[in-house]
């Protein structure tokens, strides 16, 4: 299996709020496409963190950051590319879970959002 597909995989088992969205992923897509998944992680994180769903932020942050630290490259790709970049701006709403991503995450977040 793919370390991207992987990391899907393993983020749905670490942070079981996911299931019904991958399963609705898994089914549109036919297959596991990381990249369009992690566009939904972003959205249900950041509703998260604003309170309105039932996926734990924190836990997804937590999960993403041991991820990044493991320096697998196609992980990093998916974690910086569609995650971190994906994260709202400093206008949007939820824009406050920045200040709280890890030592790596917030590293790779500032050198790709230099304005924030």
């Amino acid at each position: 299996m793919e370390r991207d597909v992987q990391l899907v995989r393993d983020l749905v088992a670490a942070a079981p709020g996911f299931e019904d969205l991958f399963d609705a992923h898994v089914f549109n897509e036919d297959g596991v496409l990381s990249h369009v998944f992690f566009w939904d992680v972003v959205q249900e994180t950041v509703a998260s963190f604003l309170g309105g769903n039932k996926t734990d932020w924190q836990v997804t942050l937590r999960f993403l950051e041991e991820q990044l630290r493991l320096d697998v490259p196609e992980v990093t790709t998916v974690v910086v590319t569609s995650f971190l970049f994906n994260l709202p701006w400093p206008d949007q709403p939820g824009y406050g879970l920045v200040d709280h991503l890890g030592p790596a995450m917030s590293a790779r977040f500032g050198a790709i959002r230099t304005s924030g």
